[in-house]
C-alpha cells in the first residue's frame, strides 16, 4: 500500500508524512479563505467598478504597511515561531470582524489575508523541500488547497442560512487556528530531514526589516518574478472588472450573486484539483520549469502557481520569506491597483493584453532557464 502510494504521488517513503501534513495545512488555509470569498465578491459587485479602483488602492496601501512589520518579525523570530504568530494574528482579526463588520474594510482585509497567508505557506514549503522535491510534490500539496477551495464554498452554502456571516467568520478562524498543528508537525519533520546547506530551522531568519524589498529589486531573477507577476495581475484585473460589470447587470439580487460566485469557485477548483493530482508532477518532469510557467493563461492555479512558487526553492532562506512575501503581496496588489487605474476603459484592450501576454511568456522562459541552471549547479543564488 505504501509503495503504491509512493508511485502514485511520486514521493519517497520518508516524504509521505510531510506531504500529508502539507496537504492538510493548505486544505485548512484555503478552506478558511474560500468560506468568505463569495461574500467579498458579492460586496465588490455592490460597490461597482468605480469603487473597486479605490478598494484595490486601499489594499495596496495595507500591503505596504504590512511588509516592514513582517520583515521585523522575520529578523527576530525563528521559522517555528514566525508562522504560528502570523496565523494567530489573522485568526484574531476574524474574531474581531465577527463582532462588527465594515464592508470596505472587510474587502481590503480579505484581499490582504488571502495573499499574505498563502505567501507564507509557500515560503515554508520552499524552505522544507528542494527544487527536485518541489517538481514532484508541489502538485499534490497544491491539491490540498484545491480541496479546501472546494470545501469552503460547500460549507458556506450549507451553513450560511443557519449561522449567518458571523458563524462563517468563526468557522474560518477555527480552521486557521488548526493550521498551527500542521506547522508544528512539519517542523518536526524538517528537523529530522534538514536541507543540505540551509541554516538550522530554529535559528532566526535574520536580516534587516527591508531586506526582502532590496533583494526583490536588485536581483535579476527576483525582478523577473516581479515582472511575471505584474503581467498576470494586469490581465486578471481587467477580467475581474469585466466580471463585476457582467454580474451586476445580469444578477440583481445580492444573495444570488454570492451563490453564483460560490458555484464558479467550486467548478474552477474541482477542475484544478484533477490537474494537480493527475498531471502536475508528470508535466513538470516532461516540460521543465519554463514551459510550466508559460502555461499560466490556461492553468494558473493547477500548473503555473505551483511552478512559480517552486522558483523560490533555489534562493536563500531570507529571500524565501522576505522577498517572496514582498513580491506576493506588494507587487501583486500594486499591480492590481495600477492596472485598475490604467486599464479601466482603455480602448483596444485586446491588443494591450496580447502585448502583455508576449512579455509574460518571455519572462517565463527566462525564469525557467535560470532555475534549471541553478538546480543543476545545486547552488542557491
Amino acid at each position: 500500500m505504501r509503495a503504491a502510494l509512493c508511485r502514485v504521488l511520486r514521493a519517497e517513503p520518508h516524504e509521505l508524512s510531510a506531504l500529508a501534513w502539507a496537504f492538510a495545512y493548505f486544505f485548512l488555509l484555503l478552506c478558511s479563505y474560500y468560506l468568505l470569498r463569495p461574500v467579498r465578491d458579492a460586496l465588490a459587485v455592490e460597490a461597482g467598478t468605480e469603487k473597486l479602483q479605490w478598494l484595490f488602492t486601499g489594499t495596496f496601501a495595507a500591503m505596504l504597511a504590512l511588509v516592514p512589520a513582517f520583515g521585523w518579525l522575520c529578523a527576530r523570530l525563528s521559522r517555528a515561531r514566525l508562522l504560528p504568530v502570523v496565523y494567530a494574528f489573522f485568526a484574531l482579526n476574524l474574531l474581531l470582524f465577527s463582532v462588527g463588520l465594515d464592508a470596505a474594510l472587510f474587502f481590503i482585509w480579505l484581499s490582504v489575508f488571502n495573499l499574505f497567508v498563502v505567501s507564507v505557506f509557500w515560503s515554508f514549503m520552499s524552505d522544507l523541500f528542494s527544487a527536485a522535491q518541489a517538481a514532484r510534490l508541489y502538485g499534490s500539496i497544491a491539491a490540498g488547497g484545491s480541496c479546501g477551495a472546494i470545501a469552503g464554498p460547500l460549507i458556506a452554502a450549507g451553513t450560511v442560512s443557519k449561522v449567518e456571516l458571523t458563524g462563517l467568520l468563526l468557522i474560518s478562524a477555527a480552521l486557521l487556528a488548526l493550521t498551527i498543528v500542521c506547522i508544528v508537525m512539519l517542523g518536526r519533520w524538517a528537523r529530522a530531514h534538514p536541507r543540505a546547506g540551509d541554516p538550522p530551522p530554529d535559528a532566526p531568519i535574520g536580516g534587516s526589516i527591508l531586506a526582502g524589498v532590496r533583494a526583490a529589486l536588485s536581483s535579476p531573477f527576483l525582478l523577473g518574478i516581479c515582472g511575471y507577476l505584474l503581467c498576470y495581475t494586469a490581465l486578471s484585473t481587467a477580467l475581474y472588472f469585466a466580471q463585476v460589470d457582467i454580474v451586476r447587470e445580469a444578477v440583481p439580487d445580492a444573495g444570488e450573486r454570492t451563490r453564483l460566485f460560490a458555484s464558479v469557485d467550486l467548478a474552477v477548483n474541482a477542475l484544478t484539483l484533477l490537474v494537480q493530482v493527475l498531471a502536475f508532477a508528470r508535466l513538470s518532469a516532461a516540460l521543465g520549469p519554463a514551459w510550466m510557467l508559460a502555461l499560466m493563461p490556461i492553468g494558473e492555479f493547477s500548473i503555473s502557481k505551483p511552478a512559480r512558487d517552486a522558483l523560490f526553492t533555489v534562493v536563500p532562506r531570507e529571500e524565501r520569506y522576505k522577498a517572496k512575501n514582498f513580491i506576493d503581496t506588494v507587487i501583486y496588489r500594486g499591480g492590481d491597483a495600477l492596472s485598475g487605474w490604467l486599464l479601466g476603459g482603455v480602448p483596444g484592450l485586446a491588443f494591450v493584453a496580447a502585448a502583455i501576454s508576449a512579455a509574460w511568456i518571455a519572462l517565463a522562459f527566462f525564469l525557467g532557464g535560470r532555475m534549471k541552471t541553478w538546480t543543476r549547479e545545486d547552488a542557491p543564488r
